[in-house]
């Protein structure tokens, strides 16, 4: 693996690009040349996964295209499309087999797909290759909001001192703790100190950090590098932890890789999501916790210390405010109640 973890991540996003983009007609590709330069591999991966399932969908289940090798669609095909088409793709794909395997898509899977289908029209009509949009006359399928989940603070308390002590653990978890207790403490720590995404912290490397500042880069969606900053807690759990890393021979490639596995390789996001499913099941079995709760109990937690959202959309990443308030619904939930206590029915009496 290359040391830069985002590089290898894209590159790797590519060589799977191309591998479905096989499977694919020959203009998809000209679509994914287009848009190139202003999407990343990541989505252009999702796009190819997305547009493979509908082409299958519509080789076997409809009328006009059934039976049609995939390779053998042109740009003409696709202004045989209808909205029709599009809504049966829909209905389709809320549950269907494939390879003997049942499929099922919620709301915002079938969301973006659509996306994807979208994406790709609007690039050829743009280019006056197709005579229309169809995608753009189908609704978006309306997405409800969920119940939003998240560490209360007492919670937050209890998941670091498992982390650090291991106590009410199985003798089993135990035996492992032993070896990563200081690597899944400082994780935790930082999760819930930062906000940090699980993909930035699976890319972090040991020389990403400044002490004398507490301060540490990282990398954002689209590649983009800012510098976030920790307080004396985290700065304790990464020192202590870094101490003990740099006595562990990593293997090659993983030299600078921050957080390792017990293979001694870049700790992956599986393996980061079961961490901390296994320290949050234990204090909370009801909850369904995954690094972007933690995430969204930070987010939650700055909102309540600094009760302003720009902050929090900032440190979050997040380029627009609304998409803060989208997923921090406790923060919506305050908002409300400090507006309810600025209404007054009647001026103050003044005491003679």
């Amino acid at each position: 693996m290359d040391q830069n973890y985002f590089v290898q991540r894209d590159e790797d996003n590519i060589l799977k690009l191309r591998e479905i983009r096989r499977t694919l007609p020959a203009f998809c590709g000209e679509f994914f040349r287009g848009i190139e330069p202003n999407s990343t591999p990541l989505t252009r991966l999702g796009y190819a996964r997305d547009l493979k399932i509908f082409f299958d969908f519509l080789v076997t289940e409809t009328e006009e295209f059934y039976g049609k090798p995939i390779l053998q669609f042109d740009i003409e095909d696709l202004n045989k499309l209808t909205s029709t088409h599009l809504e049966m793709f829909l209905e389709y794909i809320s549950l269907y087999r494939v390879n003997g395997k049942t499929v099922k898509n919620g709301e915002k899977a079938k969301c973006r797909k659509l996306s994807s289908i979208r994406a790709m029209l609007k690039y050829f009509y743009k280019k006056e290759a197709i005579k229309s949009n169809v995608a753009s006359k189908i609704d978006t399928p309306k997405i409800h909001e969920s119940q939003i989940i998240r560490l209360e603070l007492d919670e937050v308390g209890k998941v670091l001192d498992l982390a650090e002590t291991g106590q009410d653990m199985t003798k089993m978890q135990q035996g492992f703790h032993k070896h990563t207790q200081a690597r899944d403490y400082a994780m935790l720590s930082l999760f819930l100190g930062t906000g940090i995404r699980i993909s930035e912290c699976v890319g972090l490397n040991i020389d990403d950090f400044d002490f004398k500042q507490n301060a540490f880069k990282v990398t954002r969606k689209g590649g983009n590098r800012v510098i976030l900053y920790f307080n004396e807690e985290v700065a304790d759990a990464l020192q202590n932890y870094i101490l003990e890393r740099k006595n562990v021979k990593a293997q090659p490639g993983s030299e600078k890789a921050l957080f390792l596995s017990l293979q001694n390789r870049r700790i992956s996001c599986r393996a980061v999501e079961n961490l901390v499913k296994k320290y949050s099941k234990i204090i909370n079995p009801l909850k369904k916790i995954t690094p972007h709760k933690l995430r969204s109990t930070f987010g939650t937690n700055l909102y309540r210390e600094t009760n302003d959202i720009y902050i929090v959309a900032d440190v979050l990443g997040h380029k627009d405010v609304n998409t803060t308030r989208k997923h921090y619904a406790a923060i919506s939930e305050d908002i409300r109640r400090s507006a309810a206590q600025k209404v007054r029915f009647r001026e103050s009496q003044k005491v003679e």
